[in-house]
């Protein structure tokens, strides 16, 4: 082939398989070995130049300078308004595409958004990240961005969006460590729909595996990235890695025996770009080549990778005449232009959720005082993925500007205070200069509680932060935290003698050296500085006094997104910091009416506030027009007088106590109640909730029909009525319930939701088409959603537990048939119940077992026909050194009649198996089997009956 003609690849008219096809047969082994790193070396001699994935874009253009910030991804999700994320959606594209424009080099087009792991538990630290607790919300809103991000040509890709993090990822806790136990149910109706839905649609075209392990295996090394995401479209998906994800295969998670082993097995189960070592792709080549040499993988393998990239670049327009692509014109004014501006407003606006206004406090009065109080109430903070902030509006900023400067107070409610020493004062030095004991004054600092023990100093004169620096020496240099590494964050220690410093990220007590040089040094606490805390200003007193003489306090709490809770750290509870806790008491206290707006991450317990305040918002971190948006919800317009109603909704559940929540690595949200789907205690603020100024009456429930067969479909339709005194909009909300089923079914689902504006006494129809397929649930015997012959309750309401109305549709579907395992293997994995079990991997590449981790574990069956003349059953099962004994029993795991006895022995290393066949005692029929593992470490992957067409090892009906 002559490499100096043009290469049809550049031929923008020729189908898009035909362009990769060519180019793919141009490059040498080396070069597409080269395209495997996130930094693609360039190919001159094709002149291809280099390229890179990776631009961070979850709700605004990140890391690359100031550019349009909107609220947070959570935020997002909080506004219910797939359109609304979409216009984000688009703005944010359109920006990567200006900076991109300006230098190509350094900004790509591969965008690493929208984050759509569900939001399973709200301790998780990356809360912020995800759209919504709830699968099908989750997709849509996922969906949503991506396709702003995408763009609506049919060939251009306005940026290529990539769905984080697969599969099964909501903890940073030893993230790269755990395994995340995803049975076969909780797999295919939570985890996989909120990817599934983005793909299929086309609107996302890329993924990024996740740091942590699935049932045993790493995520990287999932066959679910080949046996189910590349199913979802026709079309080719990317699939990159994580940062540094790769190489913890054979490093922290400890699964192969090498690098090479490790990078090999990662190329061969589907990731086609690996994010390793930073811009230093040599290490990748290296060990991809040493792994084609060794026969770990095929030069195959490294072309279909290739083709995945290349079939990107090429929808990006890489190669095409720019005046093709509609979106290679775009430049730098569209960053922060006035409409993103506005879509900022209008989508910060939209995310703030009143959770509760008793006697009407808001929207607030403009002829009244209003104390603003509390240390979010006059900063606007950024997440490690917001990026630069071209301004920021403030609470304080936002009302001052509505309502004027006099008629806004403010206290940040927060102590001023001295340290000292025997030695001497605390000062900080001039122009950064580390914190030493002086002579005279000491230097005043603001002492923030962000919760968990943990507070943030700030220097009263030059208003930076202290932190430590490399060193371990104390400098008030930084505006906040803000770093990867957050050093700015303190735990105070009561000692006898006073207090001592801990600096978190270090683990360090902060010691005053020979030199009078403050430093975190001090291994332990005895080795420490103990100092004198010296009151100056009592914070809440302070604030108690603003808030006494204003009309209104309005009292603005949260955290900081970089302390306590964000990536690399889950929070410990649901808790509001305990000085905030106290500051809110202390101004209710002295001001009824006080209302509190929480700015936040994540959910929090405050049932003191639900229980005493007459009015309670959150918002999540809102970007730079949060004040401006927070202004129009609380005063109830905008500056032009266009009335504003708050029109958020809570994405996810809002808990009484963390102690409602199962433990934080429990995936099973089936087995644990966990989610809204299937919590059955009170929730403090329900998923879907969310008040407006005025009300709305749901009439006349009905279905098009009450009966429909599995594959049709009816319409649900209510008249909703605007009840109150103002214009409005409400979000009417659908669910169904299944009454009886095989298997344990959620309390209730979100099937869709509608938005609808009515003027006051102004009535509509809202409607809904169902399908029943939709109402299906993963039958893990067959291998496949299975509609059910059940009734169903249809309900329609203000959120998942406010149903105004009810009704009942009978669906005709099948009849699930008791599992067989004369005829199919019954899989360990898909048991319905257990205790002191946990997921694993089968083999290295497919499969899902159950491992017992104490003695007395078991897996319960229910509704397993045992035939006429089934005499014999054979395990197929591993067990450590010495071997163990396996029961399988009826009723009971502990009481019932034994069945069949295994004794199962010791096997000699990992993935290695035996099938023990026993006799099989005990009546035919129907009956509910236990199997209890003898002793921790026995592992069992699929129970056959003997002598029929059961397959032992379960070849084809693995849920991977």
């Amino acid at each position: 082939m002559d490499d100096t003609a043009p290469g049809t690849f550049r031929d923008p008219d020729l189908p898009m398989p035909d362009r990769v096809a060519d180019l793919l047969s141009r490059l040498t082994r080396a070069e597409k070995i080269a395209l495997l790193h996130q930094h693609q070396a360039p190919v001159p001699r094709l002149r291809i130049d280099k390229f890179r994935t990776g631009t961070e874009a979850l709700h605004g253009v990140a890391w690359l300078g100031p550019a349009t910030a909107f609220p947070q991804a959570v935020g997002l999700g909080a506004t219910w308004d797939p359109d609304l994320v979409r216009r984000v959606g688009a703005a944010v594209g359109d920006e990567v595409r200006a900076f991109h424009h300006k230098d190509p080099d350094a900004v790509g087009l591969n965008v690493w958004a929208p984050v759509v792991n569900p939001l399973r538990d709200p301790r998780w630290g990356r809360n912020e990240e995800g759209y919504a607790e709830d699968p099908w919300l989750t997709g849509v809103l996922g969906t949503a961005y991506a396709a702003g991000l995408r763009g609506d040509h049919p060939v251009y890709l306005r940026t290529a969006p990539t769905l984080k993090h697969f599969l099964g990822y909501n903890n940073e806790t030893d993230r790269d460590r755990t395994s995340s136990d995803l049975p076969p149910r909780v797999l295919h109706e939570y985890e996989l729909p909120a990817f599934r839905a983005p793909i299929a649609a086309g609107a996302a075209v890329a993924v990024m595996a996740s740091y942590n392990l699935v049932n045993g295996r790493p995520a990287h090394l999932s066959p679910l990235i080949a046996g189910e995401l590349r199913t979802w479209t026709t079309d080719d998906v990317l699939v990159v890695g994580d940062a540094g994800a790769v190489t913890n295969i054979a490093d922290s998670q400890r699964y192969h025996p090498d690098h090479v082993a490790g990078f090999g097995a990662a190329l061969r189960a589907g990731i086609d770009c690996f994010t390793e070592d930073d811009d230093r792709a040599g290490p990748t080549i290296e060990r991809i080549t040493e792994a084609l040499e060794r026969g770990l993988v095929d030069e195959s393998d490294v072309d279909t990778a290739v083709r995945h990239i290349l079939a990107i670049r090429l929808r990006l327009g890489e190669f095409d005449p720019p005046a093709r692509n509609p979106y290679a014109a775009v430049t730098a004014d569209v960053v922060n232009c006035p409409a993103h501006q506005r879509l900022a407003r209008d989508a910060a606006r939209r995310s703030v959720v009143l959770l509760q206004n008793h006697g009407d406090l808001l929207p607030l009065r403009p002829q009244q005082t209003v104390a603003v109080l509390g240390p979010l109430g006059d900063t606007v903070l950024a997440d490690w993925y917001s990026g630069t902030l071209p301004y920021a509006v403030t609470a304080r900023a936002g009302l001052a500007d509505r309502l004027g400067p006099d008629a806004v107070r403010f206290a940040e409610g927060v102590d001023r205070i001295t340290l000292r020493t025997t030695a001497g004062p605390v000062q900080a030095g001039p122009d950064g200069e580390p914190l030493r004991i002086g002579d005279g004054t000491g230097t005043g600092f603001d002492v923030v509680d962000w919760g968990a023990g943990t507070v943030t100093l700030r220097a009263v004169d030059s208003g930076r932060y202290v932190r430590a620096d490399e060193t371990g020496a104390l400098v008030d240099d930084r505006p906040g935290p803000g770093e990867w590494i957050v050093r700015e964050t303190f735990e105070p220690v009561r000692c006898g003698t006073g207090t001592l410093l801990r600096h978190v990220a270090a683990d360090r007590y902060v010691r005053v050296g020979d030199d009078g040089v403050l430093r975190a040094a001090a291994a332990t606490p005895e080795e420490g500085s103990p100092f004198v805390v010296d009151l100056v200003t009592d914070g809440i007193e302070a604030a108690v006094a603003v808030a006494r003489a204003a009309d209104v306090a309005v009292v603005v709490l949260g955290n900081h997104p970089m302390v306590g809770g964000r990536e690399t750290e889950d929070r410990a509870d649901l808790a509001l910091p305990p000085t905030q806790e106290a500051l809110l008491r202390a101004v209710h206290a002295v001001n009824p009416r006080t209302v509190l707006v929480l700015t936040s991450s994540y959910p929090y317990a405050v049932g003191w506030a639900h229980d005493h305040l007459p009015a309670v918002l959150w918002t999540a971190h809102g970007g730079q027009e949060y004040g401006s948006a927070l202004a129009d919800v609380l005063l109830g317009g905008t500056p032009d007088g266009e009335p504003v109603e708050p029109t958020g909704r809570l994405p996810q559940t809002w808990y009484r106590a963390d102690a409602d929540l199962p433990d934080l690595l429990d995936y099973d949200i089936v087995g644990s109640d966990a989610t809204y789907l299937y919590f059955r205690g009170t929730p403090l603020y329900p998923f879907g909730h969310g008040l407006g100024y005025t009300r709305f009456a749901y009439r006349d429930l009905r279905l098009s029909a009450d009966t429909v067969d599995a594959d049709g479909q009816v319409e649900i339709s209510v008249d909703v009525v605007n009840v109150g005194d103002r214009p409005g909009e409400e979000v009417v909300q659908f669910y169904t319930r299944q009454r009886r089923s095989r298997v344990k079914q959620p309390l209730r689902r979100l099937r869709g939701f509608r938005r609808v504006r009515l003027a006051p006494g102004e009535r509509a129809t809202v409607s809904l088409p169902l399908r029943a397929a939709d109402l299906a649930f993963f039958d893990v015997n067959s291998d496949r959603p299975v509609v059910e012959s059940a009734r169903h309750t249809v309900a329609v309401g203000r959120s998942c537990t406010d149903l105004t109305a009810t009704t009942t549709l009978t669906v005709r579907g099948d009849t699930v048939a008791p599992r067989d395992p004369a005829t199919v293997a019954v899989r360990a994995a898909g048991r319905d119940d257990e205790y002191a079990t946990v997921l694993t991997d089968e083999g290295p590449e497919h499969g899902d077992a159950v491992t017992a981790v104490r003695d007395g574990a078991w897996l319960s069956f229910a509704g397993v026909e045992i035939g006429a003349g089934i005499r014999r059953a054979t395990l197929r099962a591993a067990a450590p050194a010495g071997g163990t004994r396996v029961e399988l029993r009826l009723r009971d795991p502990l009481s019932g009649p034994v069945a069949a006895v295994f004794e199962v022995p010791a096997t000699p290393a990992r993935h290695t198996w035996t099938e023990v066949t026993a006799a099989l005692t005990g009546p035919a029929g129907v009956h509910d089997l236990y199997l209890t593992l003898g002793s921790a470490g026995a592992t069992v992957s699929a129970l056959a009956f003997v002598g029929s067409a059961a397959d032992p090892a379960g070849k084809g009906t693995s849920t991977q």
